[in-house]
C-alpha cells in the first residue's frame, strides 16, 4: 500500500456497508495492550528505551505480515507532517494521545487497514483490529493471532495474578479493549440516548459520542460502547457482554426508527430529503453539517425514503468531509476556514454522485 494512498484515500475497508446489524452498527474493534518486560511503561522511558522498543517491535514485522497475510506500512510519526498525523486520528488508525511526543513512535498499518499496532503509545504496544458492522470476534480473532505470535518472539510483561501489565490499571487482566461503532439517530430523535447511556454503565460499559467533546450530544449520532474492566473477566465474556449489549441497544435504535416513521412520517421523510438537498447542491458545508446532515441522510437510506444514493456513501464522505483530510489533500495547512468549506461542499458532491444509484 503506498503511502500516497494512506493518506489521501476515504477508503476503510471496516467502515464499509454489509457487516452484520449493519443498519446501526457502523464497525467493531479490538484493542490490545501488550508491554515488554524490565522495560518501563513509554511515559517513564528515557529516548533510548523507546528507541529500544521501536527496534523491537520492527524486528517482528515480516512475522506480522506473514500472520496477517497481507503486507504492513510503517508510519514514522517523527517524519509524517503534522496534517498526516491528524489524517490518521481522523482514521481512528493513531490515538491523539499517541501524537503528543512523537519521538520514536511508529505504527504499522495493514494493507487493508484492518490492523493498526501503535509503538510506544500508553503502552509499548496497542494491537488495534476492526471489522465492519458487528464482528468483534473475526477482530478478536485476528488481534489474538497477532499477539501469540509477538509473545513467541518477545519477552511480554504478564504476572500469574495480575495478568498483563499495563500503564493504566483499567487495562490490567486480558489488557483487552473491545468497542463498536454505532449510529443511532432513532434514539437521539426519540431523547432515549440517556436511557442507554445509564444502561450500560450499570453494565460496566462506557457510552461516549465520537464527534463531541459531551458524550451524550454528539455531532452525527455516531456513538462508540466499550467495556471499562478488563481484570477479573475474560476475553470471552468481555466480547460477550458488550456483543449482548450492542444487540439490545440496536433492537432500541430500530423500535425508535419505528416508531418515527409510525407517528413523524411525514415529518422524518421531508428532513431527510432536505438533508440530502443540501448535501447534493450547497457550496460551502462546515463540519459539523455534514454530520449532521449525513446522518439524516443514512438513516433516509436505511429505512427506505432515499433511493436515489447508496449507503456507501456513507464513509466516503464521513472521512472525506474532515478538515485534515480536506488540508492534506490540498496541500495546504493555511486555507481559511471559507475555502475549506467550499472544497467539503464539493468533496461531498462528487461523493454524492459517484454512489448514486444507477
Amino acid at each position: 500500500m503506498a503511502l500516497a494512498d494512506l493518506f489521501g484515500s476515504t477508503n476503510l475497508p471496516w467502515l464499509d456497508i454489509g457487516g452484520r446489524e449493519g443498519d446501526v452498527v457502523l464497525s467493531s474493534r479490538i484493542r490490545l495492550a501488550r508491554n515488554f518486560r524490565e522495560i518501563p511503561f513509554p511515559n517513564r522511558a528515557d529516548f533510548s528505551q523507546l528507541a529500544k522498543v521501536q527496534a523491537m517491535a520492527a524486528s517482528v514485522l515480516p512475522d506480522l505480515e506473514r500472520a496477517a497475510g497481507q503486507p504492513f506500512d510503517l508510519v514514522d510519526m517523527d517524519k509524517a507532517t503534522p496534517l498526516e498525523r491528524e489524517v490518521l486520528i481522523e482514521k481512528s488508525l493513531v490515538t491523539r494521545n499517541f501524537l503528543r511526543s512523537p519521538q520514536h513512535r511508529v505504527v504499522f498499518i495493514s494493507e487493508g487497514r484492518h490492523v493498526s499496532i501503535m509503538v510506544n503509545e500508553e503502552d509499548h504496544l496497542r494491537i488495534q483490529c476492526m471489522a465492519k458492522g458487528l464482528d468483534l470476534d473475526a477482530s478478536l480473532d485476528m488481534a489474538s493471532r497477532i499477539d501469540d505470535l509477538v509473545e513467541s518472539k518477545l519477552d511480554v510483561a504478564f504476572d500469574e495474578k495480575m495478568g498483563y501489565l499495563t500503564s493504566c490499571p483499567t487495562n490490567l487482566g486480558t489488557g483487552l479493549r473491545a468497542s463498536v461503532l454505532l449510529h443511532l439517530p432513532g434514539l437521539v430523535y426519540t431523547r432515549n440516548i440517556n436511557n442507554i447511556s445509564n444502561i450500560s454503565q450499570q453494565l460496566g460499559l462506557s457510552v461516549r459520542a465520537i464527534y463531541s467533546e459531551n458524550d451524550q450530544e454528539g455531532q452525527g449520532n455516531i456513538f462508540q460502547i466499550s467495556n471499562q474492566l478488563t481484570l477479573g473477566f475474560s476475553e470471552e465474556e468481555i466480547v460477550g457482554n458488550l456483543k449482548s449489549a450492542v444487540k439490545e441497544i440496536a433492537s432500541n435504535e430500530r423500535r425508535a426508527r419505528k416508531a418515527l416513521e409510525l407517528y413523524r412520517k411525514d415529518q422524518l421523510e421531508d428532513s431527510v430529503w432536505r438533508a440530502y438537498g443540501i448535501l447534493r447542491y450547497a457550496r460551502f458545508l462546515s463540519e459539523k453539517e455534514v454530520l449532521d446532515l449525513l446522518s439524516k441522510v443514512r438513516l433516509g437510506i436505511d429505512m427506505g425514503f432515499i433511493d436515489e444514493v447508496g449507503a456507501a456513501c456513507f464513509s466516503d464522505i464521513l472521512i472525506g468531509s474532515r478538515t485534515s483530510y480536506l488540508q492534506n489533500m490540498a496541500g495546504n495547512e493555511n486555507m481559511s476556514g471559507s475555502e475549506v468549506d467550499r472544497m467539503r461542499a464539493a468533496t461531498v458532491r462528487h461523493s454524492l454522485s459517484k454512489h448514486r444509484v444507477k
